[in-house]
């Protein structure tokens, strides 16, 4: 599941390495973003509560990390199951609500490596891997493919014809010329097809 966090309020109990992991990760989600820990040093355009986790500071999250130790990831888990407010677990993965997977990202391009909080060395190794083989050519693609289809979709009053264009955009073939020609004579030769 992908998320739209753009605006809403993250927060995250504990700002170890697991802790700022999670929010580096945030940062990109476009989330508003506030941490709660005691020593945790300030981060420009994060909300810093420089005290130990009480309830009242998941107030208003749509989601929230817990990241400290096993004892107060209990509580922060208790006290957003309560107000209902879906949560991660560090210390106890199955008690959360959702895992956070390993992400390749490629402009609007996303792969999702996830095992269910299980083994998160092996999703970051999978991820690792992935990296390698799907390059920042894939986000140019996407992009491309969303500017058609918009365009398809205006222009294209037949749903058949609509669908077989968008299908055969997304064939192999395209990316290989995205590579070759560049996105821009890519993006001409199918709306050319229109």
């Amino acid at each position: 599941m992908f998320l739209n966090l753009s605006g809403k309020l993250a927060v995250v109990v504990g700002c170890g390495t697991v802790g700022r992991r999670k929010l580096e990760a945030l940062r990109e989600s476009g989330a508003r973003l506030r941490t709660v820990d005691p020593s945790a040093p300030r981060e420009p355009g994060v909300a810093h509560v420089a005290e130990p986790y009480r309830a009242e500071h998941i107030a208003g999250a749509a989601l929230v990390f817990a990241c400290a130790t096993p004892d107060v990831n209990a509580r922060v888990v208790a006290d957003a199951r309560a107000a209902g407010i879906w949560v991660n677990s560090a210390s106890a993965p199955a008690e959360g609500d959702f895992a956070v997977p390993a992400v390749v990202r490629r402009g609007d391009f996303a792969l999702a490596v996830g095992t269910g909080g299980a083994a998160p060395a092996l999703a970051r190794r999978v991820r690792e891997k992935l990296e390698s083989e799907y390059d920042e050519t894939f986000g140019e693609w996407v992009r491309v493919l969303t500017e058609v289809r918009a365009e398809v979709l205006a222009r294209e009053p037949d749903p058949a014809r609509r669908r077989e264009l968008l299908d055969g955009f997304a064939a192999w073939e395209w990316l290989a010329r995205v590579r070759a020609d560049g996105a821009h004579a890519v993006k001409a030769a199918m709306l050319a097809l229109l």
